[in-house]
């Protein structure tokens, strides 16, 4: 983009529409405008950010007027942090752009003959509905332009939110209204208590720091899992802090500590170290238990989970004699909530350490009718597999965002289950797979559920049938 063309100004853009990823659209002389932060009947200045042949991003500058569908955000981080894109909207209106999300897509990639698209299913908590939240430490707090023109000297220790495309920024987070109990306390004491006692907090562009990353994880059933994630191996220092937590937080149930000095912060491959309590928390569903450890996935929305878990029991329609197979099973969370209703239900998954922890799950529920194999989706589901196993009556799938692998899709149309019900955090990624699916199945249901309230992420569940 030509220097002239990022500081280019459009002044007085109507705000048209909500487009892709929370932002919203305009048109300026024949071009599609992006703007983040604003909402459809805005009329505002914004400063061009980014310009292509069909389209230009900005950030509005000026407002001249604000839309009547426009709130005040509730949290005073909103438009730095970028984690709630949608607070300045009702939640009324979030839901009807997050169905309309899914009608676009589906009508744009899908192409295929769909019925009307179900009412969202709302999440009855938009606040602190979170159940896991990653924290950041950084030496490199994000200034604010005030702060920054001020030339005065400011504590830079943060610990917090990366800024939205600047990996090595941190905004210091104060309050966080996406998880309850005592997250904001254990961030916010830990984050003083390091900064009295002189402890180094991470540099990422050099990769020094004893303080990497804090990970809390609660539970509806009141427990509470704290995992510190340390740069470098200081065990003085290491105790030190550990000891601060289990003192001050005596109801975290789980406290574990990661020594990882990679270049990056995942830590499935490092050994944990459980300083105080289990080495897991436990969340109950229907009087299902699941043991979540540290390395495990669990739906971050626990009370939308559910309902989205009877949206697919719903859809799939058991009557007890049917072999299901639960595709992406992760720790076989549907796998077992269905297994009731099935003869026989078997979940593969790509992560090992998952499909362990589904085999517990079964084994804590005393669930009998399950099997869970691990391995990539499109090398494990084959037909090799498919002569060594019973062919399913259904199909559950749950993909990651990226969808389905095309080999996969390939084997789906070769097995033709009678009924499919995938559930997707991607509506792009399943229209473009339904597409595909079209080839043998029709579409019967398709229901959105909203699991992150605030945001333009909505999940989907759709119930194919072979075509008659």
């Amino acid at each position: 983009m030509s220097r002239k063309m990022k500081h280019k100004v459009i002044t007085q853009l109507t705000i048209e529409r909500i487009a892709t990823e929370g932002k919203c659209l305009g048109y300026h002389e024949g071009k599609v405008v992006f703007v983040s932060n604003v909402a459809p009947g805005d009329v505002v200045d914004v400063r061009i950010t980014k310009g292509k042949s069909s389209f230009m991003e900005g950030e509005a500058v000026h407002f001249h007027n604000y839309s009547k569908d426009r709130i005040e955000p509730f949290c005073a981080h909103f438009g730095t942090c970028g984690g709630c894109k949608w607070q300045h909207i009702t939640y009324d209106l979030q839901q009807e752009y997050k169905r309309q999300q899914v009608v676009d897509q589906f009508q744009r990639i899908a192409k295929v003959p769909i019925p009307e698209v179900a009412p969202l299913l709302a999440s009855a908590n938009t606040q602190y509905y979170r159940n896991k939240l990653d924290f950041t430490f950084s030496n490199s707090r994000w200034l604010t332009r005030e702060e920054i023109d001020s030339e005065q000297e400011f504590e830079r220790n943060a610990l917090g939110f990366h800024i939205p495309k600047m990996f090595d920024k941190i905004i210091d987070i104060e309050h966080c209204y996406l998880q309850g109990g005592i997250s904001n306390d254990v961030r916010n004491e830990l984050r003083q208590f390091a900064r009295q006692e002189g402890l180094s907090f991470y540099a990422i562009r050099n990769q020094i720091g004893l303080l990497r990353n804090l990970i809390i994880r609660t539970t509806s059933t009141q427990q509470t899992m704290v995992i510190v994630q340390f740069g470098e191996n200081d065990p003085e220092s290491i105790f030190k802090v550990m000891d601060f937590l289990k003192s001050r937080f005596p109801e975290i149930t789980s406290l574990l500590y990661v020594i990882n000095t990679k270049g990056n912060e995942t830590f499935h491959d490092l050994e944990l170290v459980t300083y105080s309590g289990l080495p897991y928390i436990e969340e109950q569903m229907e009087g299902l238990r699941f043991r979540i450890g540290p390395k495990s996935f669990y739906q971050t929305n626990s009370a939308q989970a559910y309902e989205l878990y009877k949206v697919v029991r719903d859809q799939a329609q058991l009557k007890g004699n049917e072999v299901v197979y639960d595709l992406y099973t992760g720790t076989g969370t549907i796998a077992n909530f269905v297994a009731k209703q099935a003869k026989q239900v078997i979940g593969v998954e790509y992560v090992e350490a998952a499909i362990e922890d589904a085999k517990l799950n079964s084994q804590l529920n005393g669930i009998e009718n399950t099997l869970f194999y691990a391995g990539d989706m499109k090398d494990i589901l084959n037909d090799e597999f498919m002569a060594t196993h019973p062919k399913p009556d259904l199909i559950i799938t749950d993909p990651p965002r990226a969808g389905m692998d095309e080999k996969v899709i390939q084997m789906l149309l070769r097995i033709a289950a009678p009924v499919i019900v995938y559930v997707s955090c991607n509506p792009a990624t399943q229209a473009r797979d339904l597409g595909l699916l079209a080839e043998l199945y029709q579409v019967d249901l398709v229901q959105p559920v909203d699991m992150f309230p605030q945001t333009y992420h909505v999940e989907n569940v759709v119930r194919l049938s072979l075509k008659q």
